[in-house]
């Protein structure tokens, strides 16, 4: 009886599960071009697009070109599209100072909303969203291509479950590119990319977010006690009005971060390297890592799998969490929490390379 019972009960959960309907989504802004993530997405029946928000209609055509999708889905503003076709969430591609008006538009309206790296402009900014979100209990998410490599959650599966090289004391992240010129953005994306209104910065905002995501994950939601950031300009001509090269140091009770976020590397690279007390974990990309147990063994090659089913992506990880199969703990990479400290350690940053001297946390924000 108890065999029936549960072969009964796995036949309802599998049809409840083929029987879930897709989680309307509605894509705000195509000036990003991390949205050909979402446009180019196999469709696996998990979400659907049911509305684009873009005022260019060039761009839009451009894209629709590309990806395939009709051109009667494209509205020119928020409120059109939300009014046509009623998402339950939608995904933010605009520009970064862009996040805070999509934020006020959805969340009294119960839709909830994920934006690309970082949350927003400004602690200012980041602190109205926040608190819209909380008031009208939508999910406010932020994305990272980091948040879905497999070899970072290795990694912590490595340093904390396997206890393979002891507590962390340093972690060192290289982030960046040679130029958002040097490799090719195109024209919508670099007007806003290099404006330090509407991007918040340069290579300080665009690259400095992905170490102080994950060293806020990895060190468990400690906040550091003190922030260091030199900038500098060394392509001027091309970047007049923002900083391209940014070095934060995060001093932490018991370890430190160092983030070289820059658009001045000979290659594009993500990669971080944890040093614990007895050895070293480097995730040199999504998937290849190179471990230290032993000085004396030397250091060997493993690969990271990839992430699957509600992980795989940050569509299906959205799909999962507004269906309330996944809770976002408060240290999670894509959690609100982890980006409000995130925005932080960004201000804290560029307030140190402002004054030229290190800043102390509680000087800033009062604990």
């Amino acid at each position: 009886m108890k065999i029936l019972q549960l072969v009964s009960l796995l036949l309802i959960s599998t049809i409840a599960a083929s029987a879930e309907q897709p989680l309307r989504v509605g894509v705000v802004g195509l000036v990003h071009t991390h949205v050909h993530w979402i446009l180019g997405r196999e469709d696996i029946g998990d979400i659907k697009i049911v509305g684009i928000v873009e005022p260019n209609r060039d761009l839009a055509e451009r894209y629709s070109e590309m990806h395939g999708f009709p051109m009667d889905i494209v509205y020119d503003n928020l409120e059109e599209m939300i009014s046509a076709v009623k998402p339950e969430a939608v995904t933010a591609f605009n520009t970064i100072y862009g996040h805070l008006e999509v934020v006020e538009y959805c969340a009294p309206r119960g839709i909830h909303v994920m934006v690309e790296k970082p949350l927003a402009v400004s602690i200012e900014h980041a602190e109205k969203m926040a608190a819209l979100a909380r008031k009208h209990e939508i999910h406010l998410l932020t994305n990272y291509e980091t948040s879905w490599y497999g070899s970072n959650y290795k990694a912590y599966d490595l340093l904390y479950n396997k206890q393979l090289i002891g507590e962390p004391v340093r972690i060192v992240f290289n982030t960046g590119h040679p130029g958002p010129i040097e490799i090719g953005c195109n024209e919508e994306f670099l007007e806003w990319l290099t404006d330090p209104v509407l991007n918040g910065g340069g290579a300080l905002t665009d690259f400095g977010c992905y170490g102080s995501n994950l060293a806020t994950w990895i060190l468990k939601g400690i906040e550091p006690e003190a922030v260091t950031c030199v900038t500098r300009s060394l392509k001027p001509e091309k970047y007049p009005e923002v900083e391209d090269d940014a070095t934060i140091i995060l001093s932490y009770p018991d370890a430190e971060v160092l983030i070289q976020a820059s658009w001045n590397w000979s290659h594009n690279r993500k990669d971080m390297t944890i040093y614990g007390q007895t050895g070293y974990i480097e995730c040199v990309n999504g998937s290849d890592m190179v471990i230290l147990e032993d000085e004396k063994d030397g250091p060997y090659d493993i690969t990271a799998d990839g992430r699957e089913g509600d992980w795989q992506d940050p569509f299906a990880y959205l799909n999962a969490v507004v269906k309330g199969r996944l809770i976002p703990s408060p240290t999670d990479v894509s959690s609100l929490d982890n980006n409000l400290t995130v925005m932080r350690i960004l201000h804290a940053a560029k307030e140190s390379s402002r004054q030229g001297k290190t800043v102390n946390w509680s000087d800033l924000y009062g604990h």
